[in-house]
């Protein structure tokens, strides 16, 4: 699935290059990552609008364009006015801004367990017009375990997870309204993208829907020492 097929020379071209691919196939997922300059998230601005991972720091890496794509469109069902979000492993913060645009009048939480990534992605928020957001609580990023998620603002209508767990923590399910969806990467040498779904009754099952290589869901001490 990884490829730099979509690259661009812009954001737009960017963008533009994934809804010609139809990794993007609704305006709404289009519109809202046109909002959002990748530019000011990544680390190595003249590779901003490549369509591939790109190191962060700390371990860390801010996913292919491509994949955060497919995780949008596959949770865009449970996106919308008011809806409340978490995203596992937010790194530089762009996904977060991405979903603020699909959430009006909701809640985006971000959690990261590496506080120098916390801190920078407040930053890349207001550098891109977003202080308010955070100001107002409509964007919130914290520093915690993600393996954990976040219960202070549970329960979420939908879940995004930008690292690979071995399995699925529990606690993420738990923390899944009724009904939810959760897109994450499981697994260790061989990774799939599951979807969890959360039923109006509480039911959960799960849906294989891509092989992927994400770095591993982990502690602080680990990544830093690179296992």
């Amino acid at each position: 699935m990884a490829s730099r097929r979509c690259s661009g020379r812009t954001n737009a071209d960017l963008v533009a290059n994934m809804h010609t691919a139809r990794i993007i196939t609704t305006d709404k997922v289009d519109q809202a990552m046109t909002k959002v300059d990748r530019i000011n998230y990544v680390m190595h601005k003249s590779e901003a609008y490549e369509d591939s991972p790109q190191p962060i720091g700390h371990g860390a890496t801010i996913s292919a364009p491509h994949m955060h794509a497919h995780a949008i469109e596959h949770l865009l069902d449970y996106l919308g006015p008011g809806k409340r979000v978490l995203d596992v492993g937010s790194g530089s913060g762009y996904l977060c801004a991405v979903l603020h645009h699909l959430v009006p009048d909701g809640v985006v939480v971000g959690i990261d367990h590496i506080p120098e990534l916390v801190d920078w992605s407040k930053g890349n928020l207001r550098q891109d017009g977003l202080g308010s957001a955070l100001d107002k609580g409509e964007i919130v990023i914290v520093t915690c375990d993600g393996r954990q998620g976040y219960s202070d603002l549970a329960q979420y209508d939908a879940i995004h997870v930008g690292a690979a767990a071995p399995t699925i923590p529990q606690q993420l399910v738990d923390q899944l309204k009724s009904p939810g969806r959760m897109f994450i990467p499981v697994g260790t040498f061989a990774q799939q993208i599951i979807q969890v779904d959360k039923d109006e009754y509480g039911k959960v099952t799960r849906k294989n829907l891509m092989g992927v290589m994400y770095v591993p869901l982990t502690d602080a001490e680990r990544q830093q020492r690179g296992y």
